[in-house]
């Protein structure tokens, strides 16, 4: 699978979508769009890392056929959001939330990142080349 270059979340930013796939397996959301661009956002895993979905909050079917009026994205480093139960032992973590909203309705999608400190628990969005499927 060949991907572009990283773009930022707000890149979504008044597109429309017509898909979205999440895998809770292996921690990808696909989202496709009308014009027929596709991203990915995932984690590449390294090595003594994990960043993974946490919680979806909304319905993506509320997104779908209208464009996107807010693409926004929210980090959180080494402090655990309110409302947030935070594990037992916590070295180094990120909590990222990525907020999308139509006029029918939003989306906010957070993901947690954990590590020693050394590794990356960002979460990756990039565009996939037009001619490949990532399901």
């Amino acid at each position: 699978m060949s991907y572009k270059d990283e773009v930022p979340f707000g890149t979504l930013l008044g597109k429309t979508l017509v898909s979205v796939g999440v895998s809770h397996d292996d921690d990808r959301i696909t989202f496709t769009c009308d014009d027929g661009t596709q991203y990915l956002m995932h984690h590449e895993q390294d090595c003594c890392e994990g960043v993974e979905i946490e919680d979806i909050c909304g319905d993506f079917e509320q997104l779908l056929g209208e464009p996107i009026l807010l693409a926004e994205e929210a980090t959180h480093e080494n402090e655990n959001p309110p409302g947030v139960d935070a594990p037992d032992y916590q070295d180094s973590f990120t909590w990222t939330f990525y907020k999308l909203r139509t006029m029918h309705g939003s989306v906010t999608i957070r993901w947690y990142g954990e590590s020693n400190g050394y590794y990356s628990e960002s979460v990756d969005f990039e565009q996939v080349s037009d001619s490949e499927r990532t399901s």
